[in-house]
C-alpha cells in the first residue's frame, strides 16, 4: 500500500469515527472503492470533508444546542457545559464576586416560571397546604430568631403573607419595612391579602410560596428545584461577560421592556411603561437565547442551594467546580440566624435605584419559610 492509499484509509477511519452513524461504514467502503480510480480528486474531496466537518463541530461545541422533547413538554434540554459563575464587575453586590468556573451536567429546565394553573393542579391533587396558609408556631419562628427575643402576642401569629405596598412618596431605601406589610390571609390564592384572589391570573406565576411549598410541588412534578450553578447557567442563555440576559444593553424606562421590572420612582411611582404593576403572565417578554422566559424580572426565583454570603469566594478557592450543590448550611451575616436558600433572577420590584437584580449573576439568599408577592419557582429534572 503506498503513502497515498495509506492516508485516504485513516482519512475514511477518522470520518467513519466523527460521525458515527450506522451508514457510515457503506459511505466508506464505496469512497475506497472511487478512490482507486480517481485517487487526487478524492483524496481532496476527504480533506474538504473532514474540514468541513470539523468546523462545524467545533461551532457546534461553542454553543449548547437546545433541544424540545415530547415527552418534556413546556422543558428545554441544556447540554453539559463549562461557563463562568459569578463576575468581578466591581458594579455588582459583594456577594455575587468573583468570578469562577463551573462544569455542568445537562438537565431539563422549565420553559417559564410554575403558574397559577400549574400549581392548583398540585394542590387539588395532593391537598397541599402552604407555608402562608397554615398558623406559624412561635416554637418555629424563634429558632430563627436572635436569642432571648420576647415571643410576641398569640394574636399576631396568624396565617399569612408578606405582600408589597407602593409608599405614597420617597422613602428611605434601607428601610424596607416602609413598604413590605404583612398580611393576615395573603397566600398563593390571594396575593395581595383575603380580598384578592387569582382568577384572571391563571398564567401568571404562583407567588407567596416559601422553598418547601416550591420543594413539595418539584417532588410532586417528578422534578426538583435547580441548583444556582443550574439557574445562572440557564439564565445566560449561551451568553458569557454578558451584564444582562439579553447581553449589556441596560433596560430603560422609557424604551420598550426586555423584562418586567419596575420603571420609575420606586417605591412610590410605577409608570407601568411595561405594562404591568405586579406580576406579568409567563411567555409576556423575549426569551433568551436558550428560550427560556423571565429569567429576568417578573419574580425570583427559589434555587436547592442553602445561602451563604461568601458562596463564591469559597468555590473560586477550590478551583473548577463541577455540579455544584452549594454550602452544607447556611449563613447570612446580615441575620445569622435565618437559614436561607439562594433566589435568583429579580423581579417586577427590581430598579437599578434599589436592587438592579435582574442579571444572571445577582443572587440573595430568602428565609426557607418565607412568601412573599414577588418570589416564585421553576423547576429542573435531569
Amino acid at each position: 500500500m503506498n503513502c497515498e492509499n495509506a492516508f485516504s484509509v485513516v482519512t475514511l477511519s477518522l470520518v467513519f469515527i466523527i460521525i458515527g452513524l450506522n451508514l457510515g461504514l457503506k459511505i466508506c467502503s464505496k469512497l475506497l472503492f472511487l478512490q482507486k480510480k480517481h485517487p487526487t480528486s478524492m483524496l481532496r474531496l476527504l480533506f474538504l470533508f473532514v474540514i468541513l466537518f470539523t468546523i462545524n463541530a467545533c461551532k457546534q461545541a461553542t454553543k449548547p444546542q437546545i433541544e424540545s422533547s415530547e415527552n418534556e413538554k413546556e422543558m428545554v434540554w441544556i447540554p453539559d457545559g463549562t461557563f463562568t459563575m459569578g463576575t468581578d464587575d466591581e458594579n455588582s453586590f459583594p456577594n455575587e464576586r468573583p468570578a469562577h468556573q463551573v462544569k455542568l451536567k445537562g438537565f431539563w429546565i422549565d420553559v417559564h416560571e410554575v403558574t397559577n394553573a400549574e400549581f392548583q393542579k398540585f394542590v387539588e391533587a395532593t391537598g397541599y397546604i402552604t407555608t402562608a396558609e397554615r398558623k406559624p408556631t412561635w416554637e418555629e419562628l424563634k429558632k430563627q430568631l436572635p436569642p432571648n427575643t420576647p415571643q410576641p402576642d398569640e394574636s399576631v401569629l396568624v396565617a399569612g403573607s408578606m405582600v408589597f405596598m407602593p409608599t405614597n412618596s420617597q422613602v428611605d431605601l434601607s428601610d424596607f419595612s416602609q413598604w413590605w406589610v404583612w398580611t393576615p390571609g395573603a397566600d398563593w390564592k390571594h396575593p395581595e391579602g383575603p380580598n384578592s384572589d387569582i382568577s384572571a391570573r391563571m398564567n401568571h406565576p404562583v407567588v407567596h410560596v416559601s422553598w418547601d411549598d416550591a420543594n413539595a410541588y418539584a417532588q410532586w412534578a417528578g422534578k426538583r428545584l435547580p441548583t444556582e450553578a443550574e439557574w445562572e447557567y440557564a439564565a445566560k442563555g449561551g451568553l458569557e461577560n454578558k451584564r444582562f440576559t439579553w447581553g449589556d444593553e441596560f433596560p430603560s424606562d422609557s424604551k420598550v421592556a426586555k423584562a418586567n421590572i419596575w420603571q420609575g420612582d420606586f417605591p412610590y411611582n410605577n409608570t407601568k411603561t411595561d405594562g404591568y404593576k405586579r406580576t406579568a403572565p409567563v411567555k409576556s417578554f423575549p426569551p433568551n437565547g436558550y428560550g427560556l422566559y423571565d429569567m429576568a424580572g417578573n419574580v425570583w426565583e427559589w434555587c436547592s442551594d442553602l445561602y451563604t454570603f461568601d458562596a463564591h469566594k469559597e468555590a473560586s478557592n477550590a478551583g473548577m467546580c463541577e455540579n455544584p450543590k452549594g454550602p452544607s448550611k447556611s449563613y447570612d451575616p446580615d441575620e445569622p440566624f435565618a437559614i436561607k436558600h439562594v433566589t435568583k433572577g429579580g423581579s417586577f420590584l427590581c430598579h437599578v435605584t434599589y436592587c438592579e437584580s435582574y442579571r444572571p449573576s445577582a443572587r440573595r439568599g430568602t428565609s426557607y419559610d418565607s412568601g412573599l408577592s414577588h418570589i416564585g419557582f421553576r423547576c429542573v429534572k435531569d
